[in-house]
């Protein structure tokens, strides 16, 4: 069991009390033991502490924390970083180490030094899964799918043909990665072709043969290094190039990245991002839950689209997105009081209200 003293050094934090004092896991305050650490980053949680038995906490620099009946404390300047260490140092490895009987390996597959491979899991010839990589129970894996060092592929994935992870990723449960992208083509212009093309005004014509044909996905996907994908997210493999997520982009539960996508460094996609065909997002841009992007768009660097939002055309590096259509955060939020003030305005117009002179 880690100490007070060790856990603070490990969080760059600085402990204060009994440095000695083992530490059993992390609570919140009011039902926090008497082993745990509790976690009160903020003010606002020090009355809870009394709740509970906890005999050392996680607190705020200059927290008075002798006054709150403690016998040790770590100091953390900046709280939520100190838990991510934290959490991370707390976490137990889920998939020990070795094939389980009932895993499918094929002979040709090339495993890494300690891999872990659970029961009901088939992995298919010439894949490749690096060293330290986790692999759960009934995971599917397609032959030459590449896994870079110290994955963590929980139960229920499935990863498909032309796929390429690099190291450290996490994939949540029942992520799919690279199945076929959503791509059909008629043998005549179809009705859809001619709304896009003339804006809604063409004619709207039956074609002789209406057959969706598809458009196979031989793209395959690539993701870089840490990054990590949520449960039930789907990435779809590309039609000629890979599908991409660049490395440190977080992908939430439920996402979904379409065909020719490419994905930038250190991106967050909150839940139920839906990202549509043949669209580039830049690198650190933040698409807030339900955000939905067009196709064919370009997002540049820094973007943040808030929840919900629909964007609708290129946004330019650095700009703050919001609404349906999704416009500049100010602009929306002005048209948004513009609408609210309209019902009183044309209450005032129909009861013959004069406008108000402007003072000056």
């Amino acid at each position: 069991m880690p100490t007070i003293g060790e856990i603070a050094k490990a969080l760059g934090a600085e402990a204060v009390g009994r440095l000695d004092l083992e530490v059993t896991g992390a609570a919140e305050p009011a039902a926090a033991g008497p082993g745990d650490l509790a976690l009160a980053l903020a003010p606002n949680w020090a009355a809870s502490l009394a709740q509970g038995r906890a005999s050392a906490a996680l607190l705020w620099p200059d927290a008075d924390w002798q006054s709150m009946g403690l016998k040790a404390a770590i100091l953390a300047p900046r709280g939520r970083l100190a838990m991510a260490r934290l959490t991370r140092m707390l976490d137990e490895d889920p998939y020990p180490a070795g094939v389980h009987p009932s895993a499918q390996v094929d002979p040709t597959t090339r495993l890494g030094e300690g891999v872990a491979v659970g029961a009901l899991t088939v992995i298919g010839a010439d894949a490749q899964i690096g060293a330290g990589t986790r692999i759960g129970p009934q995971v599917t894996i397609a032959p030459g799918a590449r896994i870079g060092d110290g994955a963590l592929i929980h139960s229920g994935v499935r990863i498909g043909r032309r796929v390429s992870i690099g190291a450290r990723v996490i994939l949540q449960p029942n992520a799919v990665i690279g199945g076929d992208g959503f791509s059909f083509v008629t043998a005549e212009p179809s009705h859809v072709e001619v709304a896009r093309d003339s804006l809604g005004r063409g004619e709207v014509t039956i074609p002789t043969d209406p057959s969706w044909h598809r458009i196979h996905s031989l793209g395959g996907v690539d993701i870089g290094d840490d990054v990590e994908v949520g449960a039930g997210a789907t990435i779809d493999a590309g039609t000629i190039r890979p599908t991409r997520v660049g490395s440190g982009t977080k992908i939430d539960n439920l996402v979904m990245v379409a065909h020719n996508v490419v994905v930038g460094q250190h991106c967050l996609l909150c839940g139920q991002v839906g990202i549509a065909g043949s669209t580039v997002i830049g690198d650190r841009v933040v698409l807030g839950g339900q955000a939905g992007v067009g196709d064919n768009l370009v997002i540049g660097n820094d973007v943040v689209v808030t929840g919900a939002a629909s964007i609708l055309s290129n946004v330019p590096a650095g700009r703050v997105m919001m609404g349906n259509p999704a416009t500049r955060m100010d602009l929306q939020i002005e048209s948004y009081k513009a609408l609210r003030r309209l019902p009183r305005i044309l209450r005032d117009l129909a009861a013959g209200v004069p406008k108000r002179r402007q003072d000056g």
